[in-house]
């Protein structure tokens, strides 16, 4: 008899699994909007936090601040009201306050930490109490490549993302037998708004680091995002996924 091969379950389609309660914090612009409008195209319930509106089509739009722990706890007592509980967080909001160490105040250092670092804290602390519930969950922190490789006058930013890789992988050991998964993105110098800003000879320069010889899009950020929240990443958890061309090299 020819031998046979055992047989193998394929992954479910968008259009089969079920919708999933996703929510990507600071989705009016860049990367988080072109993560959340992955999700919505892929078929999930999607919402935002943001401080000033203009979320795209499809997402619930949920006012609020990541600083402020009260306001982190209302925005997503509304999102499950409307959604269920969450079950894929993308902290993404960030800031930025750039200046030269010797010339960073205080303010300028504790500002970018409070968002990007304990922002992020907020909402997975607040997350975590449902993906516990549920014992299912995916967490996907977006960290950049200066967290890793460092750039001069942000030594704040730069702080702030390198700390979430040690965030991921602690939220790794403390709930990875809860079915809970945890995981960075870190993205290069990627084609935003902010990006676009740059006086051309920066850009140049910026480009001439990069091995690939191009700024990355934001949907290849959103792409390797729903990667990491897909089931096909269930055994993916406390990882460094760089999106930046080569910039970083595995730092």
């Amino acid at each position: 008899m020819p031998a046979t091969t055992p047989e193998t379950t394929p992954a479910p389609d968008a259009a089969a699994r079920a919708p999933r309660s996703v929510l990507v914090t600071g989705a009016n612009r860049g990367i988080g909007r072109a993560i959340a409008e992955r999700f919505v195209a892929a078929g999930d319930r999607v919402a935002t936090i943001v401080r000033s509106g203009g979320a795209p089509d499809g997402v619930l739009e949920v006012i609020g601040d990541v600083r402020d722990t009260a306001s982190v706890d209302a925005a997503f007592t509304q999102v499950e009201a409307a959604h269920g509980p969450v079950e894929v967080l993308v902290a993404n909001a960030g800031v930025t306050r750039d200046q030269l160490l010797m010339r960073m105040t205080d303010e300028d250092f504790a500002d970018v930490v409070d968002v990007n670092l304990t922002g992020a804290f907020r909402v997975v602390r607040r997350a975590s109490k449902g993906m516990i519930r549920l014992r299912r969950g995916r967490i996907v922190l977006i960290s950049s490549v200066v967290g890793m490789y460092g750039s001069p006058g942000q030594v704040n930013y730069a702080s702030s993302k390198a700390a979430l890789v040690g965030m991921a992988r602690s939220i790794t050991r403390e709930l990875g037998g809860r079915g809970i998964t945890a995981n960075v993105v870190a993205p290069g110098f990627i084609d935003t708004d902010m990006t676009r800003a740059l006086p051309d000879d920066r850009q140049q320069a910026y480009l001439g680091t990069i091995p690939a010889g191009r700024f990355g899009q934001a949907d290849e950020v959103a792409a390797a995002v729903q990667f990491l929240a897909s089931d096909d990443a269930a055994y993916v958890s406390g990882a460094v996924l760089p999106v930046d061309g080569g910039l970083g090299m595995g730092h």
